[in-house]
Formats: structure tokens, sequence, C-alpha cells
């Protein structure tokens, strides 16, 4: 075990947003958690870096190879962000200033982990471009140089540049479009199996499921209601709401197969 969550839960001051939780994502694998949008997924990820907005409160454990995160300093959890543990959102654009170049970005990624020698820093970051398939001139250019596509390559580079133990892919392909998205996901599967990491894999997306995940977890409402191996709960889902999301994803049920009444709002959540 890598990464494990025991019984946490997230509260806002009007509700209980996440309940009780537990999860364990082992080293090296691909664990996927699916759910609906609101079902609590991505603040379940985003609580494993301490990184909930302040009006949220949080109980339970998360632990990184055994350690407790919830336990440790300010301090203590900046140094394990980017080290031992690696995010990349959906909102690629949303990483980067705009009036910084992208090896500034990548440059301050470094040093802020204790990088110090600049030349190093600057080889590193080039060769971080070059490793998911970017040309190193776009070292210099600015974000709004690159296409979508290649923004997301550029955080993917530096999630990984300091080789984290997890790294936490929350919606990666969701702002892109299907041809950029596929290409985002086949780099995550190739660096993953170059690297070794775990990856945690928060998604809506059942085809990306199928293709990548070795195991998953599915949220309802805040609670996981079913866990397993891939082909079991794709081919043998137990709860009824795993059985209702995969008879609403296109090409995952038989052509001419008729959506059960009311689930149309759930196709491509």
């Amino acid at each position: 075990m890598i990464l494990t969550m025991d019984k946490v839960t997230i509260r806002s001051r009007e509700k209980t947003i996440v309940d009780e939780v537990s999860l364990t994502v082992h080293e090296g694998e691909w664990f996927a958690l699916v759910g609906q949008s609101g079902s609590g997924k991505s603040l379940l990820s985003q609580a494993a870096g301490r990184m909930l907005p302040p009006n949220l409160q949080m109980e339970g454990h998360i632990r990184l190879h055994g350690q407790d995160l919830l336990s440790l300093s300010a301090r203590q959890m900046r140094d394990i962000r980017g080290r031992r543990l690696a995010y990349v959102f959906q909102d690629y654009q949303g990483s980067f200033t705009p009036f910084r170049t992208i090896g500034q970005h990548l440059d301050e990624y470094q040093k802020v982990h204790g990088i110090t020698p600049g030349a190093v820093r600057k080889q590193q970051g080039m060769e971080a471009l070059e490793s998911v398939g970017l040309e190193a001139e776009l070292y210099r250019r600015y974000p709004f140089q690159l296409s979508g596509g290649q923004l997301q390559r550029v955080s993917i580079a530096m999630a990984l540049m300091l080789s984290p133990d997890v790294l936490i892919a929350d919606e990666v392909t969701t702002a892109l479009d299907s041809v950029s998205g596929h290409r985002i996901l086949e780099l995550l599967a190739h660096k993953q199996r170059e690297t070794g990491c775990a990856i945690l894999f928060i998604t809506h997306d059942w085809r990306h499921v199928r293709r990548y995940a070795s195991r998953l977890a599915v949220m309802q409402e805040g609670r996981i209601v079913e866990t397993g191996g891939k082909h079991r709960i794709l081919d043998h889902p137990r709860h009824p709401y795993t059985r209702q999301l995969i008879q609403a994803t296109p090409m995952l049920h038989k052509p001419g197969h008729l959506l059960p009444s009311g689930l149309q709002e759930v196709r491509g959540q």
C-alpha cells in the first residue's frame, strides 16, 4: 500500500460532502475513482494533498507510505507535494501565470523543492519537456503560445519531474478534444510504466476506466458504493448505481440497448 484513506469525512457548515470514505492505492497501479459530478471525488483527491478550501473541515486519516499526512505541518506538506505526491488538474491553464515563460514555471517548481544550481534546473526542465514529447525550445515560450494539449503535457512534465510516488490526475482530459485527450492518457500510461508511480485517476468516463485502470472505486453522493478489480466491476457490477452508470455510458453497453428510464442525464457527465 502506498496511499490509504481511512474514514475520511469532509464537511461544510451545511452538509457532509464526503462521508467516511476508505480506499487504498497500491504501488505502481492505476486506481480510478469514478462518479458523477458532485459525488465528492475531486474534493477527496484534494484532501490527500491538504488542498481543501478553508471553509471545509476534514476528519479521518490519509497515509502516504504509512505517514499520516493530516498530522504534518504546512511546511512539511509543501515538501511532500511535488516530491512524493503530485497533481495534474483539468484546469491546466489555471496552473500557469501568463506573463511567465514555460521555463520560468519549471524552474520555480524545482527551486521550491531545493534544487538550487540554476544550470541544473534549466537542463532538467528541458529534459522534462522532451520526456513528454515536446521540443525543448518551448522552454522559452509563454503559455498562450502553446495549445491546450501542449500545456497539459507541460503540466504532466512538471508533476513527474521530481519522481513522485503518487500522481493524482483529476479529470485531466475534460478540457481537451477527444484526440488530444487520448494522447494525454497514452502519455500518462507510458510515463507510469517508465517511472513506476501509482496513479489515482479521477474521472466520470468509463471508457477511460476500461482502457487504463487496474482497480477502481465508485463514488455516489460522498460515499464509496463499490470497489474492486476493473474487470469484475465492469462485467459484474453489484451496486445498482454502478450498473446504471455503466449502462448509460456509450460503447459500454450493447448496440440498440435502451437506457433505463431517467438515466439520459447521466450520459456524458
